[in-house]
């Protein structure tokens, strides 16, 4: 039976880091939590529980989960979020896998809790995540505040029954907050990497993201929560592109 390393980042995180590593106790060997500094009770509430606890000033999402695989003590790693959770059928489906590590890569379907509320479509289900892999055929890429894992291109990947459950927002005021966060952080990278974007698509790709949301991929089925996760992440485009507008007339000036 292989052993797995489950391998979790965190800031502020005591709403939500216990719940974590109590769930990752039941299919993992070792528990690493990298912080970033955080100064609320994460580090106390992480010490207690056993894990073996590292800081680090945070300087990207993918900087900080590759550098947080460097302490695991086994190449097989379970990557989860300070605010993910593994259902009980996804426990029993990584245990079985164990006992017989078959592919490099397993992948997950991750379903989203909004303000108390599942979110089952919205383009947010079933939202597939692969967090259980060898690291040694892969690493963290993407492009922040987005990250996924890329494995090398022989490696083999299957799925495994089971939700890996997501808490995302306790309220709309911090989805709200993160929006502006990560919309800083997005359009910066955008920009960076020579993406550019027009009046055309600051007016009307905001609405288009609204439509298919909540029309075509059925957010509307999703109640009051799914009219609002379709509408907040529209608002978010929007910000993100005038954000990105406003650097490149920026650039321009200089």
């Amino acid at each position: 039976m292989i052993k797995i390393s489950a391998v979790i980042i965190s800031f502020n995180e005591e709403k939500n880091i216990e719940r974590c590593i109590v769930s990752a106790k039941r299919v993992a060997d070792e528990i690493v939590v990298l912080d970033s500094l955080s100064t609320d009770k994460t580090e106390e509430i992480c010490r207690s529980l056993g894990v073996k606890f590292f800081q680090h000033a945070f300087d990207g999402h993918i900087e900080q989960k590759n550098r947080a695989i460097t302490y695991a003590s086994s190449p097989y790693v379970l990557s989860l979020d300070a605010d993910e959770v593994l259902s009980d059928e996804l426990v029993v489906s990584i245990l079985k896998v164990k006992s017989d590590w078959t592919f490099d890569g397993y992948y997950f379907n991750r379903l989203n809790n909004y303000c108390g509320s599942w979110i089952r479509h919205c383009g947010w289900y079933p939202d597939r995540k692969l967090r259980l892999w060898d690291s040694r055929k892969g690493q963290w890429t993407g492009i922040n505040p987005h990250d996924r894992y890329e494995m090398t291109p022989e490696s083999k990947t299957m799925w495994l029954k089971g939700d890996l459950l997501h808490y995302s927002y306790h309220s709309v005021s911090q989805h709200l907050l993160q929006v502006e966060k990560f919309t800083n952080i997005a359009s910066k990278a955008d920009f960076a990497r020579g993406r550019r974007t027009n009046l055309l698509r600051i007016m009307f790709y905001p609405c288009w993201k609204f439509l298919r949301d909540y029309i075509f991929r059925l957010g509307i089925l999703d109640g009051y929560a799914g009219y609002l996760v379709c509408r907040i992440s529209a608002q978010a485009t929007f910000y993100k592109n005038i954000k990105l507008y406003e650097l490149q007339k920026q650039s321009r000036v200089k």
